[in-house]
């Protein structure tokens, strides 16, 4: 039964054994061979079936990848055995133009609304509601509305469904493709937007409103101020301290979010790396993915940091 022959896809006859060897050596040339980890469990008849820890050393796949790692190598992926850092490189490029955007623009229509709800104070009610009700909403919800009501010729038609622009013959000058960039782009990050800035623009107007009432503001006010500048230059300071604490998070979100944008508007990136990497079990690929979101927050604790000081100069980091 073991010489039992089998047609491949090709039309190539393989017995078993040729079938087994040929698994092996691909086994071996991704390093799947080896122990996945330093300790095995392992099932002892000879105690009752108990359960027993085996040590593998550190030949195994687990401390291969770690090492690696410390020479910046993220080893080969599965699929096309390319080198996983030239693939995440690749699709960084672009989904760093995407949260980037994102991420300023977040910033600036939460500083935006908050500002204007200390000014007008008769809309600040309805706003809020709006604002609630956006943050309830999925990234996915919101990315579909936008491409019914603005990029479906049945209802608006002013923006791209999917993809970036393409590339014209003869090169066009960089500021055109800029442009043509930026303008493919307007409904991913308003998708971004969106579900993102309503929490900063109630924590800043919660924390601004908060301010206003201090004993300084009315001293301030009581100076003859502008209430303009009592409220740039006074409240808004104080007021950013405790809103400063969500742009830790603001940064993995975005990130978390580009995957899901990308997928929906057809934009090459992390998310459709993610996506066809899942798919296929490539694990080395999803290993450096998920480690490049580690990273991306710890970018944004450092961020953090930074705002806090700028917010505040008496604040030090302690070494």
């Amino acid at each position: 039964m073991a010489e039992l022959q089998t047609s491949s896809i090709t039309g190539h006859v393989a017995t078993a054994a040729q079938l087994r060897a040929a698994e092996f050596r691909l086994q071996q040339r991704l390093g799947l061979d080896l122990p996945l980890f330093y300790l095995t469990p392992t099932l002892a008849p000879q105690r009752g079936w108990g359960l027993r820890w085996q040590w593998n050393g550190w030949h195994n796949q687990y401390h291969v990848w770690l090492r690696g790692l410390a020479q910046g190598d993220l080893g080969q992926s599965f699929r096309d055995d390319q080198p996983v850092a030239n693939l995440l490189s690749q699709a960084l490029v672009s989904t760093l133009t995407l949260t980037t955007g994102a991420f300023v623009l977040t910033l600036a229509a939460a500083y935006g609304v908050a500002l204007g709800l200390s000014r007008y104070r008769r809309w600040r009610t309805l706003v809020l509601a709006g604002l609630h009700l956006l943050q309830g909403l999925p990234v996915f919800v919101v990315a579909v509305l936008l491409l019914l009501f603005l990029a479906n010729p049945d209802v608006l038609m002013l923006f791209p469904a999917y993809g970036l622009a393409r590339p014209d013959f003869p090169p066009q000058p960089w500021a055109y493709q800029l442009l043509a960039t930026g303008y493919h782009l307007i409904l991913p990050w308003l998708s971004l937007v969106l579900v993102s800035f309503p929490a900063l623009a109630v924590q800043l107007d919660t924390a601004l409103q908060h301010e206003l009432w201090q004993q300084y503001i009315v001293t301030a006010r009581a100076k003859g101020l502008a209430s303009r500048y009592v409220v740039n230059r006074h409240a808004l300071r104080n007021a950013l301290l405790p809103t400063i604490a969500q742009v830790a998070d603001l940064l993995p979100a975005l990130v978390a979010g580009a995957v899901v944008v990308e997928l929906i508007f057809a934009l090459p990136g992390m998310g459709r790396t993610m996506a066809e990497a899942a798919a296929a079990r490539d694990f080395p690929v999803l290993l450096g993915a998920v480690l490049l979101v580690a990273l991306v927050r710890l970018l944004g604790q450092i961020l953090a940091d930074w705002l806090y000081y700028l917010a505040d100069p008496r604040i030090r980091l302690e070494a």
